[in-house]
């Protein structure tokens, strides 16, 4: 199970940041009503709010560059923790950002994985 973890995990991961880098409207097809994410420690509440909450962000463009990927199975049956670290390239900024990233992936009624919780922060210093 950990193995299986770790390709979904990886293979996620690539598909979240390539989806927020170039179509971020479409990651709202990767979390539920439920789902919960912490943004800076500002908790968003469901699918619609985490969408807007993404879109409002204060760049457009940008390139995520990831270092490490860290995956476990849950202890809920065919859910993955993946946590994520790298680093945030934005247009004409000379130094890229570094951030953390958590997500809980849990199975949806139609077996597919979808986001229950991520929790996203910048590192400073």
């Amino acid at each position: 199970m950990e193995e299986e973890a770790d390709i979904v995990g990886k293979a996620f991961v690539e598909h979240y940041y390539q989806l927020f880098d170039n179509e971020r409207p479409s990651l709202s097809t990767l979390y539920q009503p439920d789902s919960m994410l912490t943004f800076e420690g500002q908790q968003i509440l469901g699918v619609d709010d985490i969408s807007s909450r993404l879109q409002q962000l204060p760049f457009e463009r940008c390139r995520h560059v990831v270092s490490t990927v860290d995956t476990q199975p849950s202890a809920v049956p065919g859910s993955i923790l993946i946590f994520v670290s790298g680093s945030l390239e934005l247009p004409d900024e000379e130094h890229h950002l570094r951030f953390s990233q958590m997500f809980h992936l849990v199975p949806t009624a139609q077996g597919n994985l979808c986001v229950q919780n991520d929790i996203f922060r910048l590192n400073y210093g």
